[in-house]
């Protein structure tokens, strides 16, 4: 018999459900693409530092990362980044820029149709 994997965080699961319900009435696949990301196993998930993060993204930009953010690197700019877990060193670094950390849940509200946000990992 197969051990099945994927969250069992009762937390994680209801932002699963939240993203997927969004998806379905707002019409948007950016949340559907985000739950399936969420779902896998804890091994399977992104991970992103923010030197990668301070790579590709420009001032003011919106990033979601369907994991957690590490804080290798250095953050240069203000950007807005959404993501299912920070790492202490991260949210030092990301404040320190004048950036802006806001969990997953918060960004659904604030822009259910998913517009300019990219996904990064």
């Amino acid at each position: 018999m197969v051990k099945p994997t994927g969250p069992t965080n009762p937390l994680l699961k209801g932002l699963i459900e939240d993203l997927k319900l969004k998806s379905v009435e707002q019409k948007v696949a950016l949340w559907k693409q985000l739950a399936s990301d969420l779902e896998k196993s804890s091994r399977r998930r992104r991970i992103v530092n923010l030197s990668k993060i301070n790579l590709y993204t420009k001032e003011n930009e919106t990033i979601v990362v369907p994991g957690k953010v590490l804080g290798s690197g250095i953050l240069d700019h203000k950007v807005t980044i959404s993501a299912y877990q920070f790492s202490d060193s991260a949210k030092e670094k990301i404040t320190k820029a004048g950036a802006k950390m806001i969990p997953l849940n918060e960004l659904i509200k604030e822009s259910p149709k998913g517009k300019r946000i990219k996904i990064m990992g």
